[in-house]
């Protein structure tokens, strides 16, 4: 609210103003936190639609999050040729809602065909690494560069194992290409907001 009014406020004076917001995570606004577009005068339009999905991004980053525990998940049960401990697999799986019950989960149970079972939870989207490194990412080819060195876990030797090692940086970059471009919306006052 500070963000829009501020920019409200200097734009009446004649500044020539823009303002950069990070979209809300979909938890917050369904719990008691409400929204994030700001409140009475100073807010950021379409509300509705940026607090609800706006047009994706979010969920763009969740699903690469997944990708890759999906990706790690299945080298274990294809024969995990990188030598992956499974007791010391770091990356969490992600979901855009603040869900108590599933930060800590075991997977993998059901018999040889579900998979290795392990221990492993959900962190909320926007404090996932892919979300860390999506906002410093200047362009596709640093984005995919800043994904390749993400650490997922360690081998049973203790060594560091990354997503280059796993070789799918590429399909990450992918699957975050559109939610890179900005998306332009406004302040009630015609304030522009990246």
């Amino acid at each position: 609210t500070v963000t829009v009014g501020l920019a409200d406020a200097l734009s009446k004076l004649g500044e020539k103003t823009m303002i950069a917001l990070r979209e809300p995570s979909l938890g917050p606004v369904m719990g008691i936190k409400g929204g994030a577009t700001g409140g009475g005068y100073a807010q950021v339009l379409p509300m509705e639609e940026i607090n609800l999905h706006f047009n994706g991004d979010l969920h763009a980053i969740t699903t690469a999050d997944n990708a890759l525990s999906v990706m790690i998940d299945n080298h274990l049960h294809q024969g995990n040729v990188l030598r992956i401990d499974p007791r010391r697999i770091t990356w969490k799986r992600a979901l855009d809602m603040n869900d108590r019950a599933l930060r800590h989960v075991t997977i993998g149970l059901g018999g040889p065909g579900q998979g290795v079972p392990r221990e492993d939870g959900f962190d909320i989207t926007v404090a996932s690494e892919i979300m860390a490194v999506f906002c410093l990412a200047k362009n596709l080819q640093d984005l995919k560069e800043r994904l390749a060195r993400i650490v997922i876990g360690y081998t049973y030797d203790k060594e560091a194992v990354t997503v280059r090692d796993l070789g799918v940086q590429g399909a990450l970059t992918l699957l975050l290409k559109e939610a890179l471009k900005p998306n332009l919306a406004q302040t009630i006052e015609g304030t522009p907001a990246l």
